[in-house]
């Protein structure tokens, strides 16, 4: 399992949590609700590395475009110390001055073995 790079993203990061739960409602206006599953809440980190060097940014985007968004790797949120699992699907790679780049990435946490 490959781990991601150790470049801490910038101050600003956003983490949701989005927990899957069941609801129903009957008809006296009474609902119930539930989890669902033994995984039910994965984690969203929005993720942003702004100014970076050429080798920083290539170092990362290099990491993701390898898991192609379908391979999972081990990432540490910036507010713990314990590896998850993690995808990154969709992520943006901008020059907004000679040499530097700035990348933004959705990781969302999976459950895998």
């Amino acid at each position: 399992m490959a781990t991601f790079p150790d470049i801490a993203p910038d101050y600003g990061a956003s983490k949701k949590a989005q927990p899957n739960v069941r609801s129903i409602q009957f008809g006296s206006g009474y609902s119930q609700r539930a989890t669902f599953g033994i995984n039910q809440d994965p984690k969203v980190w929005d993720l942003s590395w702004q100014n970076r060097t050429t080798a920083d940014a290539n170092s990362i985007e290099d990491f993701l475009e390898a898991r192609a968004g379908v391979e999972s790797f081990n990432w540490s949120p910036p507010d713990e110390a314990t590896s998850y699992k993690w995808v990154c699907q969709s992520w943006t790679k901008t020059m907004p001055y000679l040499n530097l780049f700035n990348i933004t990435a959705t990781f969302v946490q999976v459950f895998e073995t």
